[in-house]
């Protein structure tokens, strides 16, 4: 099954346009005039409904949204979350490296199933 994948506010639209050069479906909330400035429930939900997995530095509050839709049997948004020590923000290389690595993710997913929480290395 190929992944369809929603970043958060922390990547760019760029980052996004990258990855669907490359094959891969791919959103951005940044781009989306109905999910810029929502609040992450909003976005968890609206993601949920779109059959997209959240690609997020934001695990404080995306996690506890998981395990909440998990343990009531709810619909649910995957998460990839995204360690920002290894992908450093203002670092003039992150986004480069961002693509890179989510590539390499997407197309490894195509290939195995995933967990609905996994972290990108």
């Amino acid at each position: 099954m190929t992944e369809r994948l929603l970043l958060d506010e922390q990547d760019s639209e760029q980052i996004a346009v990258a990855l669907r050069e490359r094959g891969h479906d791919v959103e951005s909330v940044v781009a989306d005039d109905t999910l810029r400035a929502a609040s992450d429930p909003v976005v968890f939900l609206e993601a949920a409904a779109r059959g997209r997995r959240i690609v997020t530095e934001n695990i404080k509050d995306f996690r506890p949204l998981l395990m909440a839709a998990l343990g009531k049997g709810e619909t649910f948004a995957p998460l990839l979350l995204v360690a920002p020590r290894r992908f450093p923000r203002g670092s003039g290389s992150r986004a480069h490296a961002i693509v890179d690595a989510l590539a390499t993710w997407l197309d490894d997913a195509d290939a195995q199933p995933r967990p609905v929480e996994d972290w990108l290395i």
